[in-house]
C-alpha cells in the first residue's frame, strides 16, 4: 500500500469517528489551482453569517472553527499541486466544553470540486472515494463439475458465486449406449457452461474490471473461453488462462498465486514478492534480513536499509513524555498503552508532550538512507505472517553484525 493512501486511510479512519454535538463541524476541500484568497474571503463571509445563530454555544464555536482554518491558511501561498482538504471543530463529547481541533491533508490525489460543508459529521465522501482500489480483477476457477467465481480488489478475493453440475463423469451408466451417454454428458456440459456463462456476465459486468483471470484442473476452462459462452466484450478481458489444481474457493487462492507474472502492475503481486523476498533471506540466513522494532532502526541508521516493511494497522507511537520531575523520554509504546507511563525517576504518571505515528517516524528516518517504505496488509498469508511477527522488517543491501 502506498504511503500516501495508509495515511489518508488512518485520518478517514479517525475523523468517522468524530462528532459534533450540534452542528459545527465544518469540512472544507480546496480544488487544485483554486485562488486562496477567494477561499479566506469565503471563511470571512461565513463568520458575518455565524454571527445570526441563535445558539451562543454553537455561533462561539463555529466562529472559532473558521478563525483556526483562517490562521492556518495563512501557512499557504498557494493551493498545493492536489489541493487541500481542511476539518475542524468542536469535538468535545462533553456537553458545555469545547475542544476545537483541525485536522489538514494535501490529498494523493487532485481535489476537483470546492466544498465547504457543517454539520454533525465530518464530509468524507470524496476522500473515501480516493481510498477505493482502482486496480479491479476478475477470478473464475471452472471444471466439469464446479465453478466459483470472485472479485480481487487490491489484495482481497471476494467469492461471488459458486456454481454446482449434475454432469457426470466419463463412465457411463449401467444399460446405456456408449453413444447416448456421451450425448446425454455433452448436453449437460453444455447446460453447465452456459449458466457459468451468464453468471459470468452478471458478476464481472457490474464491477469496473481491470482483467479477468479463467483457471481450472483441467480443458473445459479452454472450452468456456473458446466458444460461445462469454460475450466479446468480456472475452476481450480475459488476460490469462491458468491450469491448477481446484475449482473451488481454494482453487482462487491458487489461481492468485499462479497468476502473478499477470498481475504484476497489482498490489497484491508486489506485496506478496515484497514479503517472500524477506522471508526467503531470513530462511537462507543470509543476513540481508532483520526484523524487531530496534534492530530495524538500527539497521536503518547504519544505511544498510533498502526496503521497510510494516504491517498496516500495527499499532505503534512513538511517545514523548514528560514528568514533574523533570524527567524526560522519547518511546515507542503500544497506542493502547501510551497513557498512564509511569516516570521510571520518582513513580509518577508522566504527561505526554508528543507522538508520532511509527510510520512517519521510520519514513523520516529512511529518507536519509534512501531507503523505501512499503506498508503491507494482512490480507496475503505472507503479510499476516509478518505482523504476527510484530509488523515491522526490512531487506538489507548487505549483512550487518
Amino acid at each position: 500500500m502506498e504511503e500516501k493512501k495508509y495515511k489518508l486511510k488512518k485520518i478517514v479512519d479517525e475523523l468517522r469517528e468524530k462528532s459534533g454535538r450540534h452542528t459545527e463541524l465544518i469540512s472544507l476541500y480546496i480544488p487544485q489551482g483554486f485562488n486562496l484568497n477567494e477561499i479566506s474571503n469565503l471563511i470571512s463571509q461565513e463568520i458575518s453569517l455565524t454571527q445570526n445563530v441563535k445558539s451562543k454555544t454553537v455561533r462561539k464555536n463555529v466562529i472559532s472553527a473558521l478563525t483556526k482554518i483562517q490562521q492556518y491558511l495563512k501557512h499557504y501561498r498557494q493551493t498545493p499541486p492536489n489541493g487541500l482538504v481542511i476539518f475542524c471543530g468542536n469535538v468535545s463529547e462533553k456537553e458545555g466544553e469545547t475542544d476545537i481541533k483541525i485536522w489538514a491533508l494535501e490529498p494523493p490525489e487532485p481535489i476537483k470540486m470546492k466544498l465547504y460543508w457543517c454539520d454533525q459529521k465530518f464530509e468524507l465522501g470524496p476522500l473515501e472515494e480516493m481510498m477505493k482500489e482502482k486496480d479491479v480483477y476478475g477470478l473464475i476457477t471452472l471444471d466439469k463439475s464446479d465453478a466459483t467465481l470472485g472479485i480481487l480488489r487490491g489484495k482481497k478475493i471476494n467469492i461471488i458465486k459458486r456454481l454446482h453440475s449434475i454432469v457426470p463423469g466419463k463412465t457411463r451408466a449401467g444399460g446405456q449406449s456408449s453413444a447416448r451417454f456421451q450425448r446425454v454428458r455433452a448436453g449437460l456440459l453444455n447446460d453447465f457452461l452456459k449458466e457459468i456463462g451468464e453468471n459470468f456476465k452478471k458478476v464481472f459486468s457490474e464491477e469496473d474490471i481491470k482483467g479477468i483471470i479463467v483457471g481450472g484442473p483441467g480443458p473445459i476452462k479452454e472450452k468456456f473461453v473458446n466458444e460461445n459462452y462469454i460475450p466479446e466484450n468480456l472475452k476481450k478481458k480475459i488476460i490469462g488462462i491458468k491450469d491448477i489444481g481446484y475449482s473451488d474457493e481454494y482453487g482462487l487462492e491458487e489461481l492468485l498465486n499462479r497468476s502473478q507474472d499477470l498481475l504484476k502492475e497489482a498490489e497484491v503481486a508486489k506485496e506478496k514478492e515484497l514479503c517472500e523476498k524477506f522471508f526467503d533471506e531470513l530462511k537462507r540466513d543470509t543476513g540481508k534480513a532483520t526484523y524487531g522494532l530496534e534492530d530495524v532502526k538500527k539497521a536503518i541508521e547504519m544505511g544498510a536499509v533498502e526496503t521497510v516493511l510494516i504491517s498496516e494497522g500495527l499499532e505503534i507511537e512513538e511517545v514523548e513524555y514528560e514528568c514533574s520531575c523533570g524527567y524526560r523520554e522519547k518511546k515507542f509504546v503500544k497506542t493502547n498503552e501510551k497513557e498512564n507511563q509511569k516516570c521510571p525517576k520518582c513513580g509518577d504518571t508522566m504527561k505526554i508532550i508528543g507522538e508520532a505515528d511509527i510510520v512517519d517516524v521510520l519514513e523520516d528516518m529512511a529518507k536519509e538512507t534512501g531507503a523505501k517504505i512499503e506498508i503491507i496488509s494482512r490480507d496475503t498469508s505472507e503479510g499476516e505472517r509478518l505482523y504476527l511477527m510484530g509488523g515491522i522488517g526490512a531487506i538489507l543491501r548487505f549483512p550487518i553484525e
